[in-house]
C-alpha cells in the first residue's frame, strides 16, 4: 500500500506520541519557568505538527522507525523548545547562557542519529532527509533569535531561509531537482552558520563582532549555494 493514503501505521503513532509527550514536557518546564505568552506554546504546537505531519507522509508502512531516527526525534523536541524561545529570547537575561548550551546540546546530537544509523546500519535516504531538515528549521530559529536580541538586522533570515527558497525554485526548474552529491563544502558551511549563529546569542558577543562573523556565515552560504547551482545546471544541461 502506498504510504501517501495509508492510514496511520500504529508504531509510527506511538513513536511520535511519546516524541509529542518530551516536547510538551520541555515546553511546559520553559514556559513556566519564564511565564511566557500563550503564543510561545501554540508555536511549539505548530512546530511540532509541522515536524510530524510529514514523517506520517513518507515513512513506509509496516517499517520500524528506528534507534536513528528516535534520536533525531529526541533531538527535534529541544529544537522546537529552542525555536519556540526565540522570539522571547530578550527577556532571558543569564538565562541566555542555558538557552546557548541547549543549542550546544543540539548541535551535539546531530551526530548521535547518524553514528547510531551506521552503527545498526539503518542509513536511510529518509533519516538523512528527517535530519537535514531539522537542521534547517533550527538554524532558522537561531536567525529569529539573532534578531529578537537585536545582533543583527532582517538580513540575517537569509540564512535560514535561502534552503527553503532553493527547494521551492526546484518546483518550477527541473535542473534543480536533481540529487546532489555529498559534500564536505556544504557540510562544513552548514556547521559555520550553526555556530555563528550559536556565538552571536551569547551575552559576551558584541552586536558588531555578531553582524561581522553573520555576514561571514552569509558570504559562505552564497558561494556554496552558487556552487551547486553551477553544477545543477550543468549537469542538468548535458543529461
Amino acid at each position: 500500500m502506498d504510504s501517501r493514503t495509508r492510514t496511520i501505521d500504529l508504531p509510527l503513532a506511538v513513536d511520535l506520541a511519546w516524541g509529542a509527550c518530551l516536547t510538551a514536557v520541555l515546553v511546559i518546564a520553559a514556559g513556566t519557568g519564564f511565564a511566557l505568552p500563550m503564543a510561545f506554546y501554540l508555536t511549539a504546537a505548530l512546530l511540532y505538527l509541522a515536524i510530524a505531519a510529514p514523517v506520517l507522509y513518507y515513512w513506509p508502512s509496516g517499517r520500524d522507525f528506528g534507534w536513528a531516527n528516535r534520536a533525531t526525534l529526541v533531538r527535534a523536541a529541544l529544537i522546537v523548545t529552542l525555536i519556540g524561545l526565540a522570539p522571547f529570547i530578550a527577556g532571558l537575561g543569564n538565562w541566555l547562557w542555558l538557552y546557548g548550551s541547549l543549542c550546544l546540546l543540539a548541535l551535539v546530537l546531530d551526530g548521535v542519529d547518524g553514528a547510531i544509523a551506521r552503527a545498526t546500519h539503518s542509513t536511510t535516504e529518509f533519516g538523512a532527509r528527517f535530519d537535514m531538515e531539522l537542521d534547517a528549521l533550527f538554524i532558522l530559529g537561531l536567525c529569529v533569535a539573532v534578531i529578537a536580541l537585536e545582533k543583527a538586522g532582517g538580513w540575517v533570515l537569509a540564512l535560514g531561509l535561502m534552503r527553503y527558497a532553493f527547494v521551492a525554485a526546484g518546483h518550477w526548474l527541473e535542473f534543480m531537482k536533481l540529487p546532489l552529491p555529498e559534500s564536505f563544502r556544504r557540510k562544513t558551511v552548514c556547521v559555520w552558520q550553526v555556530v555563528t549563529l550559536m556565538i552571536a546569542i551569547l551575552p559576551i558577543t558584541s552586536t558588531v563582532f555578531a553582524t561581522w562573523t553573520l555576514a561571514t556565515a552569509l558570504a559562505l552560504l552564497c558561494y556554496s549555494f552558487a556552487t551547486d547551482l553551477r553544477w545543477l545546471f550543468q549537469t542538468g544541461r548535458q543529461s
